[in-house]
């Protein structure tokens, strides 16, 4: 079996090992001082008879038949090779100079690859990784590499697979630019994978030698034998022969510049690169357009991981994305195929500048190339799974975008930072800005305009609302001028105050940035806005519209029992903001006032409400002057906001038994508990309006209508709350 033959060793025991490295130090030193023939050419003569097609009579009696002498010769040839590195006493000494048989591996790589005799993939595979093994045993000699350049360029259409054996390389098409690069990487990493055969093909494996050598050539040469390699490479693409690759061979090609761009000239292989993919016909284009994209994105996630300018692949890529966004827009939704085709590539983009984003160390002018407008027509364009995936990019980006600014100002608030270090560091939050103004434009503002539709999915509408409010906490500048001078507060009553956006957007945007204390401290310190006073009214909306199912259609509800109603996700959503807020210092000190020793559990939100609104209704109660007791009655209808709006949906001509329950039972603790509070002046309307909207329906007053039995249950259950504030 090929993949074994680097395995099984040419000694079976140590004694046959030790006699070998005495042969080698013998002949070699018999060679030094006489005429006498050195170990490899002793070697080399008995390995060329077995080439012989002469009688079997003038062979050497020693020698015996091998039915494969060219793999035999490999073999042999790498197992001795390894010997040399055994002084004659026995011991390793990797530092050892090792004496190379290049002369005779050449012709054996001829023999290799030379069509007439019919080599076989899989034997090609185990003749390269033995010569990939002598690469690292030997000096340098690009002889090998041109021998076997002079085969693969005019196989580049091939993907020379094994019919039998599923490969990990390159018998498919690679699926994303960064898994391109991670291959191209893994073929001049210092370690080699041990089972080359089976997991790389063999022109990966040329690869690996190409590397291997080039490497080794210009440390100790410099880039003259870089000149050679290149002069070699590059006079075989032309017009014609760009024209003639398949996706198989775009991909070759591809992988084949990746890596000369990561071990010589960067600069100088991309350029040629480019001027290369000109000569592709748009019919190539049009049908290896997707191939072409995942080539040019891996370029561009090189140079970003190299931390080099990434301007020319920017600028190129992002107009390729913005033309493609503009085709996906008016792409028809019934044309599949085209549109399957354009978010393949699409997507390809997205993956790929999120990559950069997160592999580069610092931002420069060129990343805000790389989100154009394009980003503003994808997002009119996408179905919900699109969205999603666009989505993720977005807070993947915010998410990079912040971090690196924190990292910019831990290094500007250390001691002793001098001047050009602080201009420095100064100039680099500049590009940074650029690329956070660039998401408020194309992706702020689509969010803020799909706020109330159901287009957006909504747990990724509130984490990317939360994400951007970060984003204005940390770099206010950056957000538009509709947002200004308090982009927070602004973002927050978009997203968190406002009565008509989702509750489960509401509950899980707010609880992102409830649990931010940085965030917290600074607008509970606001003096514009009641930060927490306007979080409790959302959080009792919240509450109140758990059974809800869309507030866009309010009589759409859900008749069941309310374990059943409630989904578990909100649910799960609720049960967090209620923990939060009862972190709030205005939460804790209405029930320390209330002299409640104990929070309610946040495991039952309902619960937790009817907890505070009467731990509200106690508080009123302790206080004594009339300055008190008008500010907690302005304070305690801020807590309610527009609450007969929040309860509408329930009773509407749909009706739900766990809405008008949760509705009576909450509505009735609220008209108890807060007797005293309604007695007043400020909160007596408010009052009427309740009892006008929960207890007097008009149902009741239309004699030949009946009351719904569900909203009747409701009444009756919960009559006594209501009579005892009205009778007191």
């Amino acid at each position: 079996m090929p993949s074994e033959a680097l395995m099984i060793s040419h000694y079976p025991c140590s004694c046959v090992k030790e006699l070998w490295v005495l042969l080698i130090h013998l002949l070699d030193h018999r060679s030094k001082w006489s005429a006498a023939e050195s170990f490899w050419n002793w070697l080399n003569k008995l390995l060329r008879t077995l080439f012989e097609k002469s009688s079997e009579q003038r062979r050497p009696v020693s020698i015996t038949h091998a039915k494969d002498p060219l793999g035999f010769s490999w073999w042999i040839s790498v197992h001795v090779a390894s010997l040399f590195q055994i002084d004659r006493h026995g011991v390793l000494d990797e530092m050892r100079q090792m004496e190379s048989n290049w002369s005779f591996v050449e012709e054996l790589l001829k023999q290799s690859v030379t069509v007439q005799d019919g080599i076989l993939e899989e034997q090609l595979r185990m003749h390269l990784h033995c010569c990939l093994t002598l690469c690292d045993f030997w000096e340098p000699n690009l002889s090998v590499v041109t021998i076997l350049w002079e085969y693969y360029c005019k196989n580049l259409n091939s993907s020379f697979s094994i019919s039998w054996l599923p490969l990990k390389g390159l018998t498919n098409i690679i699926k994303s630019p960064l898994s391109m690069l991670t291959l191209v990487k893994n073929c001049y990493c210092d370690k080699q994978d041990p089972d080359l055969y089976k997991s790389s093909s063999s022109y990966i494996i040329f690869l690996c030698i190409l590397a291997k050598v080039v490497k080794k050539a210009m440390k100790n040469s410099g880039s003259h034998p870089w000149k050679q390699v290149k002069g070699r490479i590059y006079s075989k693409f032309h017009q014609r022969r760009m024209e003639e690759l398949t996706e198989v061979g775009l991909q070759n090609f591809f992988c084949l510049f990746l890596l000369l761009a990561a071990v010589a000239e960067i600069e100088d292989v991309a350029s040629h690169v480019l001027d290369l993919l000109r000569f592709l016909r748009p019919a190539s284009m049009s049908s290896h357009g997707t191939l072409v994209w995942k080539g040019q994105m891996a370029f561009l996630l090189m140079y970003a991981q190299k931390n080099l300018d990434i301007g020319v692949w920017a600028e190129k890529l992002s107009c390729e994305f913005q033309e493609k966004a503009k085709e996906f827009l008016v792409s028809k939704h019934d044309e599949m195929v085209q549109r399957h085709d354009l978010w393949t590539q699409l997507s390809i983009y997205i993956d790929g500048v999120q990559e950069v984003f997160e592999t580069s160390s610092c931002l420069c002018p060129s990343h805000e190339h790389l989100l154009n407008d394009g980003f503003s027509m994808l997002l009119r364009a996408c179905r919900e799974s699109e969205l999603r995936t666009v989505l993720s990019f977005l807070q993947a980006v915010l998410a990079r975008i912040r971090s690196i600014r924190q990292q910019l100002c831990q290094e500007l608030q250390r001691e002793n930072v001098d001047r050009i270090l602080q201009s420095s560091l100064s100039a680099k939050e500049r590009p940074l800005a650029a690329v956070a103004g660039a998401l408020w434009r194309h992706f702020f503002s689509f969010l803020k305009s799909q706020r109330m539709t159901q287009v957006v999915p909504l747990s990724q509408l509130a984490d990317a609302a939360a994400d951007f409010t970060l984003l204005a906490v940390d770099m206010p500048n950056t957000a538009p001028p509709d947002l200004q001078p308090q982009p927070v507060i602004s973002i927050m009553q978009l997203f968190g105050w406002d009565d008509i956006i989702w509750p489960q957007v509401v509950a899980r945007y707010l609880s992102h940035l409830l649990q931010n204390s940085t965030v917290c401290e600074a607008l509970s310190q606001s003096s514009c806005v009641s930060f927490q006073s306007l979080t409790i009214r959302s959080w009792v909306r919240c509450v109140l519209q758990m059974y809800v199912k869309h507030l866009s259609e309010p009589d759409l509800l859900i008749d069941m029992n309310p374990d059943q109603v409630m989904e578990k996700e909100y649910m799960e959503q609720l049960t967090e903001m209620t923990r939060l807020l009862f972190t709030l210092s205005e939460v804790k000190n209405i029930f320390s006032k209330a002299q409640i020793e104990y929070l309610p559990n946040p495991e039952d939100p309902k619960q937790a409400l009817i907890q505070f609104l009467e731990a509200v209704g106690v508080t009123y109660r302790t206080l004594q002057t009339f300055s008190d007791k008008s500010a907690m009655v302005t304070k305690s209808l801020e807590y309610l906001g527009e609450i007969l709006k929040y309860i509408k949906p329930y009773l509407g001509k749909k009706v739900s038994s766990a809405g008008l329950q949760l509705t009576y039972g909450i509505m009735g603790i609220l008209v108890k508990s807060w007797a005293q509070i309604f007695a007043t002046s400020k909160a007596q309307k408010l009052l009427f309006r309740i009892i006008d909207c929960l207890l007097l329906p008009h149902t009741v007053l239309q004699q030949d209508k009946e009351l719904p039995v569900p909203m009747l249950t409701a009444i009756q259950k919960t009559l006594p709350l209501y009579l005892q504030e009205i009778l007191s």
